[in-house]
């Protein structure tokens, strides 16, 4: 029997703190429905003491998540551990994560802490977990570059206090597979009750080694990783859910562990972490990108076709390419139309809302000759702003665009009761467009990103528009969709102003905390 290595999923709270991937409440709950089906181990919501936004995040998530552990994450002090605890209280399975640094560097610049003082309150935080939580995660942040002898003394009294899981982070991507896998086994051979805790690790990507250095401790005893959809976190990421299961899958013959995931819906998880953060997934990203079992030599082709394994060593349908077909259409009932809502984790709140994405489904399908789920995920983002937060309302748009003239748009717009139109011209269509409603809405809001994606496949696909915008520091995704791209982008812009009008996205987390 192999032993079984637990994902641990920290998308919502490292991945979150990618620049630009701030969520909404309704977003981190979906994501998390999705990770549930995903059948991820430990699900980590996020960061509690950050704002009372995240707190209510994780306490819905800690509430809604019957399959996982939940997570929230806490420095070592009272407060935090605190705060983590009471969100987490409604949790079937709940932990408190809580961590203080260790490194020379970390503890000197940053804490401003001698070593005893960060053991003494390693200790201390543990203990105040143990209050709320019998599952109870330890971090010393920056291990990578810590020193081992320090690290032994740390982990050891954590343990003796009451810490089960024990996680050591690469926090800044410095180290290379031979030294971490070492740095595991070292740790593990020398501290005297390494046994009674489960060893995990969490490695970062900044010198592009964050998978390989976590398979490198997989190999030395660690049987927990912890890494996000789509490589999602800070700087360069953290170490790839996706790429970590499939090599653990795909290699029975090296590793001696296998997870629960259920591979079928990792790319599901990965449109929807990527539609939802505005991170596209670059075409040649391992196991989710476009081109991940495309074949364009003829050699390889050729060699598919007599035999697939010739030049594929994992099966498309087997990590969700291919099965996401939805057989619906216009002649499609509402109740078939909800039940898949069901059965893809979207819950739109209310039966008003249900139909009035059911009507809107009925527009899509007489534009579109098939309905893909990720249609349905699109819908559902569009959703997401209800109408009692919906302060302002695209109304309509005419934009004209012409070869040797300057473009020009349109565009009506409602804010609160009132309507207004207004008509400017720009760089271009889209540019105009969003002077346009520039113009009228008075964000000073300023656009660091505007991207572009098609949902599906064909000329009849819809359209899916990221806008991020950032006003003094809040950043926040305005998502869009539409068979025409112009309208996506439009929609895209309003949905993001609606955000920054009704506060409900946080601030950028590297901020808040």
């Amino acid at each position: 029997m192999s032993d079984h290595l637990i994902i641990f999923d920290t998308t919502l709270r490292d991945g979150e703190q990618s620049p630009g991937a701030s969520m909404t409440n309704e977003e981190k709950m979906r994501i998390a429905k999705q990770l549930e089906r995903l059948k991820v181990d430990v699900i980590e919501a996020g960061f509690p003491a950050s704002s009372n936004g995240d707190f209510a995040a994780v306490k819905a998530i800690a509430n809604a998540i019957k399959e996982s552990t939940v997570c929230g994450l806490a420095r070592a002090n009272e407060s935090d551990v605190r705060r983590a605890g009471e969100a987490l209280k409604g949790a079937k399975s709940g932990r408190v994560h809580t961590f203080i640094a260790s490194s020379p560097i970390h503890m000197q610049m940053k804490l401003r802490m001698a070593p005893d003082q960060v053991l003494e309150q390693a200790v201390k935080a543990v203990k105040w977990a143990r209050e709320y939580a019998d599952d109870v995660e330890f971090s010393p942040e920056d291990a990578g570059r810590s020193e081992p002898d320090f690290l032994c003394r740390l982990i050891e009294a954590t343990i003796k206090a009451g810490a089960n899981t024990i996680n050591i982070p690469d926090t800044v991507g410095y180290t290379t597979p031979w030294q971490f896998g070492e740095l595991i086994a070292t740790l593990r051979s020398r501290i005297p009750n390494a046994d009674k805790a489960v060893w995990s690790v969490h490695c970062h990507n900044d010198l592009g080694m964050a998978v390989a250095n976590s398979l490198a401790a997989v190999m030395h005893g660690a049987r927990q990783v912890e890494c996000t959809i789509n490589g999602l976190g800070e700087r360069a990421g953290n170490a790839s859910l996706e790429e970590i299961v499939m090599a653990v899958k795909t290699r029975k013959d090296v590793f001696p562990c296998a997870s629960r995931i259920d591979t079928t819906q990792i790319v599901p998880a990965s449109k929807l972490v990527s539609g939802i953060t505005g991170f596209p997934v670059q075409p040649n990203k391992a196991i989710v990108g476009a081109n991940a079992f495309s074949h364009e030599s003829g050699i390889h082709q050729d060699g598919v076709l007599k035999h697939r394994e010739t030049y594929e060593i994992m099966r498309a349908e087997d990590v969700g390419w291919g099965a996401n077909k939805l057989v619906l259409g216009k002649l499609s009932g509402r109740n078939a139309f909800k039940t898949r809502l069901v059965e893809l984790g979207i819950d739109l709140g209310s039966e008003d809302a249900v139909n009035h994405a059911f009507a809107r489904f009925k527009e899509l399908a007489d534009k579109k000759g098939e309905i893909f789920d990720e249609d349905l995920h699109a819908l559902a983002s569009d959703e997401q702003v209800t109408p009692e937060r919906e302060h302002y309302r695209l109304i309509a748009l005419k934009v004209v665009s012409e070869t040797g003239e300057v473009p020009s748009a349109r565009v009506t717009l409602a804010a609160g009761e009132a309507e207004q139109t207004v008509q400017t011209r720009g760089d271009g269509p889209i540019d105009a467009t969003f002077r346009a409603i520039e113009l009228m809405a008075h964000s000073k809001a300023r656009m660091q990103l505007y991207s572009v994606n098609a949902i599906t496949t064909g000329t009849d696909a819809q359209g899916e528009v990221t806008v991020r915008l950032e006003v003094e520091g809040r950043i926040v995704n305005g998502l869009g969709s539409d068979t025409d791209i112009l309208v996506a982008s439009a929609k895209a812009y309003v949905n993001a102003l609606n955000k920054l009008h009704s506060r409900q996205q946080r601030l950028n987390p590297q901020l808040a905390a």
